[in-house]
Formats: C-alpha cells, structure tokens, sequence
C-alpha cells in the first residue's frame, strides 16, 4: 500500500464517530445522575454527553433513533459549506427569492416580497440564528437536496443521522420520524467534528462554528449557562419532541451534549413544558459537574426574559 493510500485510510478512520466511542471513559457519578434527572419523565429521553480533554461520557438512549426537528440544520449547514469548497455555491452570492419556495410559519425570509435578492450568508445566518424554515428548505435544495445531504454524513461515519424530507425514498421514515432523524451521540459528534475544524474544511469548520454560536433561541439549555460562556448550539422542537445540541466552551474543557425526547405526553408550549424543563436541568447539571468551581445562578428576574 502506497504512503498516500495509507494516509487517506487514517484520516477516513479518524473521521468515523464510532472511533469515539474507543477513546473514551465512562463518567460513572455523572451517569447516575443523568439518570436520576430522567427519571419519571413522560415520553422517551436520550441524553449524550462527552468532556472533550478527558473523554469522560455518559449517555441515556444515545443511540436510538429520535426525530430531529430543526437539529437537522446542522447537517444542512455542513453540506452547504462543502457546496461551497467544491465551487457549486458562493458564500456570498446573491440568490432571488420567489414566493414559491416560502414556508408556512412566521419565518423572516417568507416575509420576503416576490423577487427580493439575498446573500446565501445571511440565509445560512437565518437557518441557524432564527431557525428559519424557509432559508432551511432553500438551503436543502442548492447543495444538492436531502439526498446529497444523507450521502455526505454516510460517507462520514455518520450511519442514523438522515434527511427525510422532501427526499425520495425516505417517505416512510419521515411519517415516523419527520423531517429527519437523529441519535443523541451522532448529532452530538456532528458538532465536535466542526469545533475539531474536521467538517469540510478548518476554514469552513471555522465559520460553521462562529454561526453555531449566534442563536436566538436561548431559553432552554443556554439559559443555565454564564451568558459570559460561549457556546455553539441548535434547538428544536415539535408537539411531542424538545431537542438541544450545544458545545460549551466552559473554563475547564470543552463539553459536548445532546438532549432529545420523543413521544412525550406533555405537548404544551409553556415554559414549564416537561421537554424544556428537561432540557434546561440537564444543562444545569452539566455545568455544575464539569465546572464545580464556578458556581453560577440565573439573575433573579431573569425568567421574565424567557
């Protein structure tokens, strides 16, 4: 076997998020905390985390298959980027918006009038920062539609992560699962692999990252966090699914973790919605483990913000 050969073999393997599982250490005082902090909860709960410099994890159903939600975005940005690096899209191109391609809700773009032009940047910021539905839909279809987007995380490593929408061949898995489907390890990994500069590009790893971190919806797991923390995240939510991916860049090492539920009873929106209770306990937890000497509380008040 030729030196080049045997290099592309090690950087394949090194790609693959089972490699993960190898490296690492199982967390045992976190994992029956996690598991107390589940306990009762009405519907099906998974739970991944992993403390990057130690590789200390533990994990809840982290390989069942969930529905994503608007977590599928992170894969829609990853194979944007990499449209982008094959010279199929331009960053910073203008693109015409039509009113065929809105989508029902209350996202920014689908206010847009018939003909409007907008910078596939700022859509990438849309998808991400406000979650919006349209600019996701857009995006899914330039960079080669759900089919590419499933082809790229397959050829990666990534065997449960997958598009269902608007893409042939996976109606029925989006009838059970929606617009895609997810495991709590693989979406979670999915985020490593960017903070790590191996999705794509460094560069493009570099600008996905910076995107990550400029979310609005900042209620639920980012709450529990010090606003003076970075974190790059994604959240979603439908009527029996709550869901959150975040990277934190906390003082004493990078940690990553993925809550997602599934069949819950409790389909309100409130604040004290079960999933988003969940969502911010977990995080609460995590903080006060991997950071036990940075004791932090939400300003009083703060609920009111939320």
């Amino acid at each position: 076997m030729s030196l080049k050969r045997l290099r592309a073999g090690l950087l394949a393997l090194l790609l693959l998020p089972g490699l993960v599982r190898a490296q690492s250490v199982p967390d045992t005082l976190l994992q029956a905390r996690l598991e107390r902090l589940v306990e009762g909860f009405r519907g099906d709960a998974g739970v991944y985390v992993r403390h990057l410099p130690t590789g200390r994890y533990a994990a809840i159903h982290a390989d069942t298959l969930f529905p994503t939600a608007s977590l599928i975005k992170v894969p829609i940005l990853i194979k944007t980027f990499d449209a982008i690096e094959r010279g199929e899209l331009a960053y910073q191109q203008e693109l015409v918006y039509r009113d065929s391609l809105r989508y029902p809700g209350v996202d920014l773009l689908g206010s847009f009038k018939d003909g409007e032009k907008i910078a596939l940047s700022k859509m990438v910021m849309l998808m991400l920062t406000m979650s919006d539905n349209t600019a996701s839909l857009w995006l899914q279809h330039l960079c080669g539609t759900g089919t590419a987007i499933n082809a790229w995380l397959a050829a990666h490593g990534f065997e449960h992560t997958r598009v269902n929408s608007r893409t042939p061949g996976r109606e029925a898995a989006r009838e059970r699962y929606g617009w895609g489907q997810t495991t709590p390890r693989e979406i979670a990994e999915l985020l490593v692999m960017i903070r790590e500069g191996r999705a794509v590009s460094p560069a493009a790893s570099e600008e996905m990252y910076r995107t990550l971190t400029r979310t609005y919806w900042d209620d639920e797991a980012l709450s529990q966090l010090p606003p003076t923390v970075q974190a790059a995240s994604k959240q979603g939510a439908v009527s029996r699914s709550r869901s959150e991916v975040a990277l934190v860049n906390a003082p004493h090492g990078d940690y990553v973790f993925a809550v997602i539920t599934k069949n819950q009873e409790d389909t309100s929106w409130d604040h004290d919605n079960e999933g988003f209770v969940l969502l911010r306990d977990v995080s609460r937890l995590l903080w006060e483990h991997f950071e036990p000497d940075t004791p932090w509380q939400p300003a009083p008040g703060s609920e009111r913000y939320r």
